[in-house]
């Protein structure tokens, strides 16, 4: 079976081992104290695993521990996944980061944006310009999320039947109607807003493959890096290495919620949040983008299409902050972070709120699983837990600003 091991001792890589005590015991009292069921945090320099700890539980009520080869709903991680798959038919010359949506969903094509009113009332116009895959990629498209409640478009989302992005009973090919059906909150390209378009990204590739996405992904990208785990569903035999997912309780802790109907391929495959993962998984997509395209004498993507993927994208190149379509990116967070084809940048490390090296990337999941990718460092860092937050905590914060103070060569 194959599973994550510690390859190298701290020291060898540049990594301090009393730093790295300290990132374990800082999360260790989080688990003690009741605010995560137990976690896998893992840190590579040049491609080795220097440091590997798990803690605490995947199962609280089975007591069941948290273990190297634990299974992780990773949610927005599958964002990176997808996008990959989007590069690797551009560079077959399937598709272009500027081809309209339309051109392989022709749903799309007389997209509107919304100009005032709310609810019923709701008016719109025709939008400025096409929706282009790179808006996708960029989640610039105008598209949005139905659990916002800071514009009148996401309402319309929820009335829908789009709360939680997905349309009940529907396949992603279905979904597609709905997501068209309903406008755009600003015109294609102008501005920022974390969206459903991974899931419209991911029913690009099954029109363009003729596969459905998850036969894509595991055919093209999973078997060839050897990402056993990585999928859409748990089958028997990885059923009990699932961990459970928990939310925060009201009066704190957590508890029980429940997360992605992994027992059985789902209906709706998406390429948003839907994959499960471990994190030797993890570790390997990773390796594959800091090797910039190559693992293992594999190679999905060339080196310069990852550079692309790894730039900054925003209009104008500006961060997230400044260029956010709802009051909620005005976040000191997202100051010095741009967007690149999947994942997030950083632009300018002065700005950020946690130690950050110039041109770090990586993504994270609602379920508190984030990865990043340090280049400039030689850098990978990945941590699994499965608490989904009521609102903004500081997990990641900690994380980047303790994993930073290890670093020392």
């Amino acid at each position: 079976m194959a599973q994550l091991r510690q390859e190298v001792d701290p020291g060898e890589v540049g990594l301090d081992a009393k730093a790295l005590d300290r990132l374990d015991r800082h999360f260790a009292d989080a688990v003690d104290e009741g605010r995560l069921p137990g976690y896998l945090v893992a840190v590579a320099r040049g491609g080795r695993v220097a440091h590997l700890t798990t803690h605490g539980l995947r199962d609280v009520a089975a007591g069941l521990p948290v273990e190297p080869d634990t299974l992780w709903r990773i949610y927005s991680m599958t964002k990176p996944v997808t996008a990959v798959a989007a590069l690797m038919l551009m560079e077959e010359g399937r598709l272009s980061l500027d081809d309209p949506l339309a051109r392989h969903l022709p749903v799309f094509a007389d997209a509107r944006v919304y100009d005032s009113g709310s609810g019923p009332d709701v008016r719109t116009r025709p939008a400025a310009g096409p929706i282009l895959l790179r808006h996708l990629m960029t989640h610039t498209a105008g598209l949005t999320f139905g659990f916002y409640h800071t514009h009148p478009v996401d309402a319309l989302y929820r009335a829908a039947g789009l709360e939680s992005s997905v349309p009940p009973g529907k396949d992603l090919a279905q979904t597609m109607d709905v997501y068209a059906s309903l406008p755009l909150q600003f015109d294609p390209g102008t501005q920022w807003n974390y969206s459903v378009a991974s899931n419209v990204l991911g029913r690009v590739i099954e029109v363009v493959s003729g596969q459905p996405l998850d036969a894509f992904l595991a055919e093209r990208i999973f078997r060839p890096l050897g990402m056993p785990d990585a999928g859409f569903h748990v089958t028997g035999e990885q059923a009990g290495r699932l961990a459970e997912l928990y939310g925060e309780a009201d009066g704190g802790g957590i508890k029980p919620i429940p997360g992605l109907p992994l027992h059985g391929r789902p209906r709706f495959l998406s390429g948003s949040g839907g994959m499960v993962a471990s994190a030797y998984d993890m570790h390997r997509f990773m390796e594959l983008l800091r090797r910039r395209g190559e693992l293992d004498g594999v190679r999905l993507l060339a080196p310069g299409t990852v550079d692309l993927m790894t730039s900054n994208h925003l209009p104008g190149g500006a961060d997230l902050r400044t260029v956010g379509s709802r009051p909620a990116h005005d976040e000191p967070g997202n100051e010095g972070v741009g967007f690149g084809l999947g994942v997030s940048v950083v632009i300018d490390p002065s700005r950020t709120q946690e130690p950050s090296g110039l041109g770090t990337y990586g993504w994270s999941g609602v379920a508190t699983t984030t990865f990043w990718v340090d280049p400039g460092r030689d850098l990978t860092v990945q941590f699994m837990t499965q608490v989904r937050p009521k609102s903004s905590h500081t997990v990641f914060r900690d994380l980047k600003r303790l994993v930073h103070e290890a670093v020392t060569g």
